[in-house]
């Protein structure tokens, strides 16, 4: 089977998190043959990713202070 082939791309893209839209789009790109297009929609759908895991990993980092300064509070009060 055929790595590339339009079903396995579909969900490839539906397994990244990609709307129908934006892998109908893709497809556009892929069967006018623009290379060139295709590698810059995925670049841009990947830094799409990136962000929503910093703004993730951003929340995680609060939730880690707090539960540092929780832990802070408790042996402070023990002594």
């Amino acid at each position: 089977m055929n790595p590339l082939s339009k079903e396995n791309i579909k969900c490839n893209l539906k397994d990244a998190g990609c709307e129908n839209q934006t892998i109908e789009t893709f497809l556009e790109y892929r069967k006018n043959e623009s290379l060139q297009k295709q590698i810059l929609f995925l670049k841009c759908q990947r830094c799409g990713l990136l962000e929503e895991l910093h703004q993730v990993q951003k929340k995680i980092d609060c939730l880690d202070y707090l539960i540092y300064m929780l832990k802070q509070e408790d042996e402070h009060n023990e002594k």
